[in-house]
């Protein structure tokens, strides 16, 4: 079964279990054989951590046709329609495993951080262009997120260096928007939906999500509409999602490479994979996948990368996976168990920011609450940040409980608030208000933007240490609003548990992002 704007794009709807469903027709699983004449898409891992020079006609001898070659990491993708097309590669010596992937998508998530070598005082700032960014635009009154993590105060120190690039893997970016247009670099963005990039202004957003998700980071201080998190930051889109919102593994992997190769300082991903929620490493049928996905997020840090990815908004708890009763998603779903072998990607490969969302009504005991649908989790959790919450974070200053960012013109938003630009060419600009992790997460990848247009010379494990050694520690909370307990794990249909102190639990892992302290080096 097929959810909209919750599995593939990490919004949050209300339906069942707070979800609203779409049907879907039947596809084909992740490793699957294909019947004679039936043309797919296959990610082959080599044993090399680069591609050899045989590829080309070892996937040739197998049935297939090499169509990119991910040389760095040792990956490539090929097509067949050869039903053998995987059991010829796996008897070549130099093959490790391969997956068709025609059909899948994927999404985001969690991980590890590296050495640490900053001290009670911060790291030293660094000699990066930095100014000041004001927050005053026509639309700035509406953006409480903003004011929730201290990003106005932030900006009196600095919007962030234009020498700093945040790599957006997302749906693409509206480049025509007025708020957003200033501060995208069309030369480093492309389209990775085939898994062959294609550079620049082909990488327009057909779906939304994308745009909405670059606003929160890098909308500009421009009077008009509102201001992102770090408003001086360039922004490369880099599309691996498409008009539907899937993100399919060989556009994931075509992403985070182009990520690692194009001077890109931090990625934020707001989506996690198709068909399956959880992909487990001793399955066969989703093992390369999972394997190809790892050394492209990997190969992305080691090249100074920092990701940041969304948590999920399935109430689950990821520590503790059992049951995974939504996959595969592009067919009929099989309830399956899963266990610690299974992880969603990205935010379960180590070294990745994993984050969660929270509203704008406070809790008992200190902090504001986790947001109904926002999947948690010990050691995956590292930082919570605005997402919305349309039940329980609704107040005076958040009337609806979502968070506003801009939207592109020709894709309908249920919410929206417009404001004329004067230009005929682009009469309207559209600010779309949303929920969910995919929210919450560009929060946080425009904070680490603006710690890196600070500080400059920090690797991505230092970058992870330092946003949370500055978020503001939130407890588990000390009572739930009614209702709250009604919002289960859509996977086990377990209720939700925090568990942790106040320095770290599973819900807020160090705690909420705060912008200020990241630039005025208050660490906790």
């Amino acid at each position: 079964m097929r959810v909209r704007m919750t599995f593939r794009r990490l919004l949050a709807g209300i339906g069942t279990a707070g979800l609203t469903v779409l049907a879907t027709g039947a596809g084909v699983g992740v490793g699957q054989a294909y019947a004679a004449g039936t043309a797919a898409n296959y990610l082959v891992v080599f044993k090399s951590s680069q591609v050899p020079a045989s590829a080309a006609g070892t996937i040739q001898n197998a049935g297939g046709t090499l169509v990119t070659s991910y040389a760095q990491i040792g990956v490539a993708l090929a097509r067949s329609d050869n039903q053998y097309f995987r059991s010829n590669l796996l008897a070549d010596a130099s093959v490790d495993d391969a997956s068709a992937t025609t059909g899948l998508g994927y999404k985001l998530f969690d991980g590890q951080a590296g050495t640490d070598s900053t001290t009670a005082d911060g790291p030293p700032p660094g000699d990066l262009p930095n100014s000041p960014a004001t927050d005053s635009d026509s639309l700035s009154p509406l953006q409480w997120d903003m004011r929730q993590i201290k990003t106005p105060q932030a900006h009196a120190i600095t919007g962030g260096s234009p020498a700093v690039l945040i790599g957006d893997i997302d749906t693409g970016v509206d480049f025509n928007h007025p708020d957003l247009k200033q501060n995208l670099d069309v030369a480093d963005s492309v389209n990775c939906v085939s898994g062959s990039p294609v550079p620049g202004l082909a990488a327009q957003d057909d779906n939304g999500h994308g745009t909405h998700t670059a606003g929160t980071m890098v909308a500009a201080a421009n009077g008009f509409g509102i201001v992102g998190v770090a408003p001086n930051v360039r922004l490369a889109a880099i599309k691996s999602g498409d008009d539907q919102g899937f993100f399919f593994p060989e556009s994931v992997v075509c992403g985070f490479t182009w990520a690692a190769t194009h001077h890109v300082n931090v990625t934020n991903n707001s989506y996690f994979a198709d068909p399956y929620l959880f992909n487990c490493r001793n399955d066969a049928t989703q093992r390369a996948i999972w394997k190809a996905e790892d050394r492209a997020i990997r190969f992305a840090m080691q090249n100074g990368v920092s990701v940041v990815a969304a948590e999920g908004n399935e109430s689950d708890d990821l520590a503790h996976p059992t049951q995974d009763v939504t996959s595969p998603d592009n067919t009929t779903p099989v309830t399956r168990p899963v266990t610690n072998a299974c992880v969603v990607i990205p935010v379960e490969i180590p070294g990745v920011i994993g984050v969660t969302a929270d509203g704008h009504n406070q809790q008992p005991g200190g902090g504001y609450l986790k947001s109904f649908y926002s999947s948690y989790g010990m050691g995956v959790t590292q930082v919570v940040a605005p997402g919305g919450d349309s039940v329980f974070g609704r107040n005076a200053e958040a009337p609806n409980g979502r968070v506003l960012s801009t939207y592109p013109a020709n894709q309908f938003c249920r919410r929206s608030v417009k404001e004329p630009t004067g230009d005929p060419t682009y009469p309207t600009a559209v600010y779309c208000y949303l929920q969910g992790t995919s929210m919450a997460s560009p929060h946080a990848a425009g904070t680490v933007a603006l710690i890196i247009s600070e500080f400059a010379k920090l690797n991505p494990g230092q970058v992870s240490a330092y946003l949370k050694q500055t978020a503001d520690p939130q407890p588990c909370p000390a009572s739930l609003p009614a209702g709250y307990a009604g919002f289960v794990s859509v996977s086990n249909g377990a209720p939700q548990v925090c568990t942790g102190g106040t320095g770290y639990n599973s819900w807020y892992g160090d705690g909420q992002v705060n912008a200020l302290n990241a630039v005025t080096h208050t660490t906790h």
